[in-house]
């Protein structure tokens, strides 16, 4: 398994204040899976998504990814696997406004200590890959919403991960947009071999995944069990 969940549980404390984010969540993926949690607002669903993608750590529980139990890793070793396994798109975009479609893109692999040339020489041909290639020298405030988050897409795996990590990929978008987002989503899976692991309120959004994991109130309540994605 790609990744593994045993028991997990988040708490946050404010003082006196306790708050349970994620409960007792165990379920794992498969290599090559799309996997969607659903459920409302508030139920943990990013909670676990920053878990699984190494950005915060379980209050109790196991999360093991690549064979490797993320708790025995100091920060060092969390940020390498952010930064060289992991790649995340948010609702949002978060794209840089002073970098290009092409430099936004290299971005995370450049981060991670890319050769330079060769990183945007493959951030092109990820930005061809998502329909980008006559956007490549534009600025995210000359993108249309559904090109922001293609770009969005494409930085997520120019550094090669195992796992792509999407908090409401198609949340800011219309339903066309939303439609081709997850088309690429799809596609990147099938060329690319990236596990996908997102959280949607969308019910086409989550239709279109492998395996659908529903959650209420921290806790995993269902989840339908086909293999990985084709």
């Amino acid at each position: 398994m790609l990744l593994t969940v045993e028991g997990v549980s988040k708490v946050y404390e404010a003082g006196s204040v306790r708050v349970g984010a994620v409960a007792d969540v165990s379920f794992s993926v498969a290599a090559g899976e799309i996997v969607a949690l659903t459920g409302p607002s508030g139920c943990g669903k990013s909670t676990l998504l920053h878990l699984c993608g190494a950005m915060d750590t379980p209050t109790s529980g196991r999360l093991e990814f690549e064979g490797r139990d993320l708790a025995r890793l100091d920060d060092n070793g969390l940020t390498r696997v952010r930064r060289t396994r992991v790649g995340f798109v948010f609702q949002f975009f978060n794209l840089l406004p002073t970098l290009t479609v092409t430099e936004n893109i290299a971005l995370p692999a450049l981060l991670g200590g890319a050769d330079r040339r060769a990183t945007l020489v493959r951030a092109r041909g990820l930005a061809g890959r998502v329909g980008l290639a006559a956007r490549v020298d534009h600025y995210p405030q000359q993108l249309s919403g559904g090109e922001l988050q293609r770009t969005a897409l494409a930085r997520a795996v120019v550094h090669g991960p195992a796992l792509l990590i999407a908090d409401e990929p198609t949340g800011s978008l219309d339903s066309a947009n939303g439609r081709a987002v997850m088309a690429m989503l799809r596609e990147l899976n099938g060329q690319l071999g990236v596990t996908v692991l997102l959280a949607t309120h969308d019910a086409d959004v989550a239709a279109a995944a492998g395996r659908v994991l529903e959650m209420r109130d921290g806790r995993l309540v269902s989840g339908s069990t086909p293999g990985p994605a084709e």
